[in-house]
């Protein structure tokens, strides 16, 4: 599952579910479809997920848009060190479009010869519908197993999360959702997922839920 292009799509077609006319419907199932097949998932959970999304929008719309979390206290929650991977840069930011906003804070972090590489990434979009398309993952479920290695939803603790791996490159990435606002994600090379799953423990979680 491509997570970026199936966000895209999410945010696309639930923007067209709110237009009328038929053939915005059209286009709308369209996009469900190929959501449904990119995620290995039916096209009428494909559609409830993405009324989900449509329907987190209009919350967010109603009520008005959230503070994020300054980006600078964002990155105090980027651990020195990643499950041993020290890390090598840290930034943050904060951006906003049609009164949306959202902070971002990522680390990297490498061994002396980067053959193992691990990013660590927090997003806060206040519970925005942006977010929503963001971690249009955490809408539907996904189980996935190939030679190569796996694409699962499931749980990290108390959150929803996402997770895949490829076992030829060691490459993979985990992603929770946390609160229906923030999203943690690490993404390694070179490396397990068992160290890519320790690296995003490294961060508190349950502070980060605490945090308004």
């Amino acid at each position: 599952m491509k997570l970026h292009y199936i966000a895209v799509a999410f945010v696309s077609a639930t923007l067209l579910m709110g237009c009328g006319g038929k053939s915005d419907e059209e286009k709308a199932e369209e996009a469900a479809e190929k959501i449904a097949d990119d995620a290995n998932v039916s096209v009428s959970d494909a559609m409830s997920a993405m009324k989900k999304v449509a329907e987190q929008a209009e919350e967010s719309q109603k009520n008005g848009p959230v503070e994020t979390v300054d980006f600078r206290t964002l990155k105090e929650l980027l651990p020195a060190d990643a499950d041993g991977l020290p890390r090598k840069t840290a930034n943050g930011e904060k951006t906003g479009a049609m009164g949306f906003k959202i902070s971002t804070a990522n680390g990297e972090y490498a061994n002396s010869d980067n053959s193992e590489r691990i990013e660590l990434s927090i997003v806060d979009a206040g519970g925005t519908g942006a977010m929503m398309g963001m971690a249009a993952w955490s809408m539907i479920d996904v189980d996935k197993e190939t030679e190569d290695g796996y694409e699962k939803t499931g749980k990290m603790g108390d959150f929803k999360s996402y997770e895949k791996y490829n076992n030829s490159n060691k490459d993979g990435e985990i992603a929770v959702l946390i609160k229906n606002r923030f999203v943690v994600t690490a993404k390694g090379n070179g490396v397990s997922m068992d160290k890519i799953k320790a690296a995003l423990d490294d961060i508190d979680l349950d502070k980060l839920a605490d945090m308004k």
